[in-house]
């Protein structure tokens, strides 16, 4: 049973009880790993997992399971005050939000990717306040119409502000950069002003001519200050997984190479001068990945990445915190699977004296930004 006092739909994967009460709202969650989420009063239930909305059957699966709650709703007399989705206009839930919206005469609530990665961890702790977030991923749709992924956020409620960002890479070829980090490789040694290594560097791979010569000439290359790119990159440079057979595995292994130096070697020192920080808060990781360019012990060169990334990540946060007075930190996004950057934080940040929040009950990937949408929606209503 429920706070509605009906049997809970199969749809339904965790209930979490809110810290405020919130009206009946649906939030219809990510592209990737999609969830939908449905508020009522003290009680937030989000669904299983319905797949990645690039295939049919999960579009229907995410259609069903959004008809399904609002049965659950609609049983005690009432519909969705608004329903929540993706910035993204393109995206089928966000199509689908609007058409359900229109039906049900309601509101409906674009919520920035990146805002609700965060906003999913204040819920979970019950935080309405200003928290800083440290949003690190794969892509999601900016404000500003790009690609974002590497986030360092001001989140109160129903706004956010973002205080900086990685420095942007390109993605030559655009989504296809996603699954070969050679090409992420290949991006850094370009704005490293070695664009003229490519073709040689990654003869073994099709298209690396090619590859440089889109760089040289700007195109098809759209620039990305995704995290989950930067990894990529560091894949690729150390030759780690210069093509990728399925999601993260070039993250994935230069974690585990990392994992296996650190088992024998220890922590490395963080690489002296191996980050940026602008005056507009853009985190710039070149400086490593020109280092890892040139280090020929993977192990070795996984373990620095991870270093000096804890370190430029941490350094970054305390300018932020500083800067602000904010001494809370969310972190959210599917760069925190990695127990490396976990394990690194939860030891480094709380004696800094920022207290540090992650993620209780749901993970901290895509299948948790259904609750955070509908927790900026909650507070979007409130102020309106």
């Amino acid at each position: 049973m429920n706070a509605l006092g009906h049997v809970l739909p199969g749809c339904v994967e965790h209930q979490l009880e809110l810290a405020r009460p919130a009206p009946p709202l649906l939030a219809m969650g990510a592209w990737f790993k999609n969830t939908l989420c449905l508020t009522q009063g003290k009680q937030a239930w989000v669904s299983h997992t319905v797949g990645d909305l690039f295939q049919a059957e999960a579009c229907l699966a995410h259609e069903a399971t959004a008809r399904e709650l609002l049965q659950m709703l609609q049983a005690s007399g009432g519909n969705p005050v608004a329903i929540a989705h993706d910035l993204h206009p393109d995206l089928h839930s966000t199509r689908f939000a609007v058409q359900l919206a229109a039906e049900l005469d309601v509101e409906a609530i674009g919520v920035q990717h990146h805002h609700a990665h965060i906003a999913a961890i204040a819920a979970e702790h019950g935080i309405s306040g200003p928290v800083l977030g440290l949003a690190l991923d794969g892509v999601g749709l900016g404000t500003d119409g790009q690609a974002w992924g590497g986030e360092l956020l001001r989140v109160d409620g129903a706004g956010f502000e973002r205080l900086g960002h990685l420095r942007p890479l390109a993605l030559p070829g655009g989504d296809r950069a996603a699954r070969d980090p050679w090409r992420m490789a290949a991006a850094v040694l370009f704005d490293l002003g070695r664009g003229e290594e490519i073709a040689e560097r990654f003869a073994d791979q099709a298209g690396a001519g090619i590859v440089a010569a889109m760089l040289a000439k700007g195109l098809n290359s759209p620039r990305t200050s995704s995290m989950g790119r930067v990894f990529d990159a560091a894949a690729g440079l150390l030759g780690i997984c210069p093509k990728m057979e399925f999601e993260a595995e070039a993250a994935i292994a230069l974690e585990r190479s990392a994992t296996d130096y650190i088992a024998v070697h220890g922590w490395p020192a963080p690489l002296e001068g191996g980050w940026l920080v602008g005056a507009n808060g853009e985190l710039d990781l070149l400086p490593l990945l020109g280092a890892l360019s040139a280090e020929p012990d993977t192990g070795y060169g996984a373990a620095l990445f991870h270093a000096t990334l804890l370190a430029a990540l941490l350094h970054w946060v305390a300018r932020a915190a500083e800067a602000t007075g904010i001494e809370r930190l969310a972190c959210g996004g599917g760069c925190f699977f990695n127990k490396l950057l976990r394990s690194g934080l939860l030891e480094k940040i709380p004696p800094s004296g920022i207290e540090l929040l992650m993620p209780r009950k749901l993970l901290p990937g895509d299948t948790a930004i259904s609750l955070g949408q509908a927790w900026v929606a909650l507070h979007t209503v409130e102020k309106q």
